[in-house]
């Protein structure tokens, strides 16, 4: 049994499906045969991408602002993101009509900019090198009294991830079947720390395992420590999305009780991944939403005869580089 002093439990899920269900899209549960008999093991692809926004972020992000009471909706929310809860904070709040600012690292892809200005959010561009984006957030949030929103450790968000891991037994269930491994992209944690909150309920023996890119592995650090560490890479990574430095607290707090392990993938087997998903399952997968899915095919993981979920979290590429990847590939 799950411990109950965990900040985030199956009930939170439970409300946070209902709240969302009006608005969020069921992604599908895929499965390829090319790719079952390549790893010798019954995979499914969680498809995220074809969520709403492009990404999982949108679950997390309508979960939160639905939580925010009606008289402090109209000082509006504030979020610091690259892109992808960008664009999800974006999206939930013109839904709820709600005014949405968001902190966005002034190299964050530019299709990811342009989203969320669509949407109607006003973008603050910063230095990445240079700048501290929670603090600007926080000042513009403090000056406005309005309500930050934060990427992933916040338990609200993670209680909105994790409705994709609700969706995920539920669909395994109408095929007979239950997962003994689910690997998912991880940055700041809080996608695997609500699925891990799902699944680990229902299947206590299934592996949850974060997927991170080279040098990246702040996870994998402080779960093998037992305590939050950051990690040492001072570079970049083509997965502009798992950039964090280093777990959050809420979500650790849940992630160091519930995750097997980690495992990391290099930006070439990133790269390997996007095209494979888009020659052999026809899928366009940005770098962080491809994270898992080349751990998987580069043999990280133990796969063989095991049943697989791979969490596919998100398509937002700009269409150059997804050429790159392809004719690379």
């Amino acid at each position: 049994m799950m411990e109950q002093s965990l900040p985030v439990g199956p009930a939170d899920i439970d409300a946070a499906a209902r709240v969302i269900a009006p608005f969020a899209i069921r992604t599908p549960l895929l499965s390829s045969p090319a790719l079952n008999e390549r790893v010798g093991a019954n995979v499914f692809l969680k498809a995220e991408m074809l969520q709403r926004t492009g990404s999982f972020k949108f679950r997390g992000a309508f979960n939160k602002i639905s939580s925010i009471p009606e008289d402090k909706r109209s000082k509006g929310v504030v979020a610091f993101s690259s892109g992808n809860h960008a664009q999800g904070v974006a999206a939930a709040a013109r839904i709820l009509n709600v005014q949405a600012t968001i902190v966005m690292p002034s190299d964050a892809p530019l299709s990811k900019r342009e989203r969320t200005k669509s949407y109607g959010a006003e973008v603050v561009l910063y230095d990445r090198d240079r700048g501290d984006r929670e603090a600007i957030a926080r000042s513009i949030a403090e000056e406005r009294g309005a309500t930050l929103v934060k990427p992933y450790d916040d338990p609200f968000v993670i209680a909105g991830q994790g409705t994709a891991g609700r969706e995920i037994l539920e669909d395994m269930a109408a095929l007979g079947t239950k997962p003994d491994i689910v690997v998912a992209p991880t940055s700041g944690g809080g996608l695997i720390a609500g699925i891990a909150t799902a699944v680990k309920a229902r299947y206590p023996q299934a592996q949850l395992i974060a997927a991170e890119p080279e040098g990246f592995d702040d996870h994998s650090r402080s779960l093998a420590a037992g305590h939050r560490e950051p990690h040492a890479s001072g570079g970049r990574t083509i997965c502009d999305a798992l950039m964090a430095l280093m777990p959050g607290e809420i979500t650790f707090a849940i992630n160091r009780k519930l995750l097997s392990r980690g495992v990391t993938a290099s930006d070439a087997e990133v790269g390997a991944a996007i095209a494979f998903a888009y020659r052999e399952l026809k899928l366009v997968v940005e770098p962080g939403g491809a994270i898992a899915l080349a751990a998987l095919l580069a043999g990280r993981l133990d796969a063989t005869g095991n049943n697989v979920v791979i969490v596919l979290s998100g398509g937002n590429i700009d269409a150059d580089l997804f050429a790159e990847f392809v004719a690379r590939h």
